[in-house]
């Protein structure tokens, strides 16, 4: 499958169509032609997300990619990760020719019963896995490794010579297990299994009422465990008070509606279940470090 760039759909939150429904993996070639503008004047995609994890790999060109964290100026051989429902766009950032390979999977979907721990190493409540991407800046090799298991991926969708799911399966495990041998700022970091399969239904919970007030008894009440005792179990297990998740769920919710929708502080904090104005300023300042306004300046600059 090849698109041209100028024809990528404009979305906020993507849905992603799977080539493949039991491999929950979408893959495909996107390409611009040399621009014939001078100086080129770069053409810029709207923010987006999707809860899909993402892969780039540049086979020529030049591809700008911007995320809340950083920004990042990609070149024929590249390998950048975008995690889970994080926000970012791209840009063709250079006059020749681009061509890359966008790769988009769900990744629970390639973890058996046997290998289930380790899916929890890219839960993303701590640290965006973009985080990871100083991997291929600082290790050439690795990147290569990368780019290498993402071209085996998008081949075998192309030639689907039998058996190609399970080597596609194979190559985006090897990729997560390339992640994890190579990670040596610990930006992966895994609890127990049976801990956070545990605590699942309160995260469901939070995720389900987060544009409503939520107890943390409520929250007790799904799981039947004492307040006390499921204030430091939940700690224990996502590194974080049961406050500060929710809280971080919902300054997330609002990150992304100031960047995706023509609305109102006002109308974004009610939608978030924070509908106190200087509580909500005070929160998402906190997790950001400016106001709602400077953030979407900045972002959209």
């Amino acid at each position: 499958m090849n698109t041209l760039l100028n024809n990528e759909p404009d979305a906020h939150n993507e849905h992603v169509d799977y080539q493949n429904p039991l491999l929950r993996l979408k893959i495909w070639q996107i390409t611009s032609p040399e621009s014939i503008v001078s100086p080129p004047v770069p053409k810029v995609f709207r923010w987006h997300y999707h809860k899909e994890v993402e892969f780039l790999a540049v086979l020529g060109g030049g591809l700008g990619i911007q995320t809340k964290h950083d920004t990042r100026s990609l070149r024929s051989g590249d390998v950048h990760v975008l995690g889970s429902s994080q926000l970012h766009r791209t840009r063709k950032d250079l006059p020749e020719a681009l061509s890359y390979i966008v790769c988009q999977f769900d990744l629970a979907q390639h973890f058996d019963e046997s290998t289930m721990p380790y899916l929890h190493y890219f839960s993303e409540v701590r640290r965006p896995l973009s985080q990871l991407n100083y991997i291929f800046r600082d290790d050439p090799l690795i990147q290569q490794q990368a780019y290498g298991l993402i071209m085996e991926i998008y081949q075998e969708t192309q030639t689907k010579q039998k058996g190609y799911e399970l080597a596609i399966s194979a190559s985006i495990r090897r990729l997560m297990l390339l992640l994890i041998r190579s990670d040596t700022q610990g930006v992966l970091h895994g609890a127990e299994n049976n801990e956070l399969i545990r605590l699942q239904p309160a995260l469901d919970y939070v995720e389900q009422h987060l544009s409503e007030k939520i107890a943390i008894e409520q929250a007790c009440a799904v799981l039947n465990l004492s307040y006390h005792y499921f204030i430091k179990y939940f700690k224990k297990v996502m590194g974080l008070s049961f406050v500060d998740y929710v809280n971080y769920k919902r300054i997330k919710k609002a990150e992304r509606m100031l960047l995706t929708q023509d609305v109102s502080i006002m109308e974004i904090g009610d939608s978030v279940g924070i509908p106190n104005m200087a509580q909500f300023y005070k929160l998402f300042k906190r997790h950001n470090h400016c106001s709602p306004k400077e953030f979407k300046q900045r972002m959209k600059a």
